[in-house]
């Protein structure tokens, strides 16, 4: 009685629900779709989508979620896609696991390029698929189990465990060897690269599926419980990539089309999302737990453009110092890493637009940060359009900014001065402590020679030979107390592009507590001077002022140390460098003086 009351239910509802909907509308059930293959990956979905193009009328690729794409024709109604379906698995033109499969399943479409059909109606089946008796029908209705009725206690047999039978194949042999046709290139070695990370294949990944491949194969689908033929069907293929996808679960890999930057790419959106646009950049910040980025890259240019990007990039803190660098005529890459995160960068030049990407991703998750960048690599697909350089509203400007991200800064930054003609830096020795890198003027990467750290002082060698605009005339002459002196420094660390003067006076010849080898100055100098020379009223260079001393007292702003040209001489000649040396009493125009100043004058910087 009770299945006979559900069953008058049932009959009620769907006559409502068919009453209720205007004459000519069409249900989600009445819209379907042939679905005939679905792949792991955009990159292998796209080749397969555009192979199946060559046969077939009304290729589709949807995305299905969960990182998987599917293939599809249609759209039909439910009769004609039964017929379509009937006529291609008979004719051999698709899978006979192909299915009936509704449009709600489908996301976004990524085949054909730029097409949205989802919302169209039905469309007719193609000429070619005509009814045929001959070609026995699809049957979709579910198989229904009828439950075994349990034996009595008293004659329950003893538990036998069942043989462990291979999984028998969707396709035979030579049907696996017709699929396996239609793989290009790229696909076949894919199938080697997926074996090989899965422990099977071990041999050059060449795409030429010879002994070694084939050997692999069989080792996998014995592993795999599947029947040992040594040649992967469709379901098996399907079944391996979703093994080597496995890392990349969790991630939200799907396809994000940007189209004011004309960029469309596999992005892990459950990590990231769209902040702001700062061209040539769109940001995708962090939003998961890992800390995340992506950068979209966006700009019309040149091959001077695209050189100039290269040197800006390698400026921003977002690609570290170390990793490789490579750059041809129309493209870029770039690797950076510490101990925080990798970066890699893509970019290339094609019809006057420079596009790429950037993922910035958290050190050691190499597995996954692997596997990620082949993906948005592959994905990656140029649109027509590209970044307007006026989008985004670049409320923040700063110059230590650039499009919104922040520039790579030196830990600390001091002044030199060059001591010879070949380019050798007098500076601080607390500046080039503990430093990654060392570079003069922020471009020319310099060495430590030698160090006294008595005294303050440390020489640098350019690794590139330079050829200074002035070089530090030391004085032989002992300076003279109350007189003139002035010290040229980048007293903003860099902020200013070249040295600047402040003046005082020689207020003694020894320091605080007697030192003999420091003069006190009565100067009111910056932190960034520290390693700058001290000239006297003729222009010589009678010092180079050191650091701020840390007495456990405050000493007065006005008050400056020294250290004096024998200390600087000493040191100079244990270093193995010759000094140049005047008696000259003249004084100096200040013109003269500003001009020698800031050719001998150089900015040192101490980096992670």
């Amino acid at each position: 009685m009770p299945r006979f009351f559900f069953a008058l239910l049932a009959a009620a509802l769907a006559f409502l629900t068919a009453a209720s909907q205007p004459a000519g509308a069409q249900s989600d059930d009445d819209v379907v779709w042939v679905q005939v293959e679905a792949q792991p990956s955009l990159a292998a979905a796209t080749d397969r989508a555009r192979a199946y193009s060559t046969l077939l009328q009304d290729v589709n690729g949807f995305a299905l979620g969960g990182g998987w794409y599917g293939i599809a024709v249609g759209p039909y109604t439910r009769q004609d896609a039964e017929l379509v379906l009937r006529s291609y698995v008979a004719e051999g033109l698709v899978p006979r696991d192909s299915f009936i499969q509704l449009s709600s399943r489908f996301r976004q479409q990524f085949w054909p390029v730029g097409a949205n059909v989802l919302s169209r109606g039905v469309i007719d089946p193609p000429e070619s698929v005509t009814p045929d008796a001959s070609i026995p029908p699809v049957d979709t209705t579910p198989l229904e189990l009828t439950p075994l009725e349990p034996a009595p206690p008293e004659s329950t047999p003893p538990v036998v465990a069942e043989p462990v039978l291979p999984e028998p194949a969707d396709e035979t042999p030579r049907e696996a060897q017709l699929s396996e046709r239609l793989l290009d290139d790229e696909e076949r070695k894919a199938l080697q690269i997926a074996l090989q990370w899965a422990g099977f294949y071990d041999s050059t990944i060449d795409g030429a599926f010879g002994r070694g491949t084939r050997n692999s194969m069989a080792a996998w689908q014995e592993a795999n419980g599947y029947e040992v033929t040594g040649i992967l069907t469709t379901l098996q293929r399907a079944a391996l990539f979703k093994q080597y996808n496995a890392v990349l679960g969790g991630l939200g890999l799907q396809l994000v089309r940007d189209d004011k930057a004309g960029i469309a790419i596999m992005m892990p959106t459950a990590e990231v999302a769209f902040a702001e646009y700062e061209p040539p950049f769109v940001q995708y910040n962090a939003t998961g737990d890992i800390g995340a980025r992506v950068l979209l890259i966006s700009q019309a240019g040149n091959q001077d453009t695209l050189f100039g990007l290269y040197d800006i990039m390698q400026t921003l803190e977002i690609v570290p110092l170390n990793g490789p660098r490579e750059r041809t005529t129309t493209s870029f890459e770039l690797v950076g890493e510490n101990g925080s995160i990798i970066s890699q960068t893509q970019v290339s030049l094609q019809d006057g637009h420079i596009k790429g990407f950037t993922l910035i991703w958290p050190a050691g998750d190499e597995d996954r940060r692997r596997r990620l960048i082949a993906e948005m690599s592959k994905s990656f697909v140029r649109l027509p359009a590209v970044l307007d350089h006026a989008a985004g509203d670049n409320a923040e400007q700063a110059i230590d900014l650039v499009a919104g991200l922040q520039i790579r800064q030196p830990k600390i930054s001091r002044t030199g001065f060059f001591v010879d003609g070949t380019g050798s830096v007098a500076t601080t020795s607390e500046t080039v402590q503990a430093c990654g890198r060392i570079t003069l003027d922020d471009d020319t990467e310099a060495d430590v020679i030698a160090g006294d750290a008595t005294n303050g002082i440390a020489f640098l060698k350019p690794r590139n030979a330079l050829s200074p605009r002035a070089v530090a005339r030391f004085s032989i002459g002992v300076p003279r107390l109350k007189s003139e002196v002035s010290v040229a420094g980048f007293s903003y660390e860099g902020v200013l592009s070249a040295a600047t003067l402040t003046f005082g006076t020689l207020a003694d010849l020894k320091g605080l507590q007697g030192e003999e080898q420091l003069n006190r100055l009565s100067l009111k100098a910056q932190p960034g001077d520290a390693g700058g020379p001290v000239f006297d009223a003729s222009g010589n260079v009678v010092g180079m002022l050191l650091p701020r001393p840390e007495t456990g007292q405050r000493l007065p702003d006005d008050v400056s140390f020294a250290l004096d040209t024998a200390s600087i001489s000493e040191a100079a000649q244990s270093a193995g460098l010759s000094l140049t040396t005047t008696d000259s009493t003249g004084p100096i125009a200040p013109r003269d003086l500003t001009i020698a100043a800031q050719g001998m004058t150089v900015l040192v910087s101490c980096w992670e």
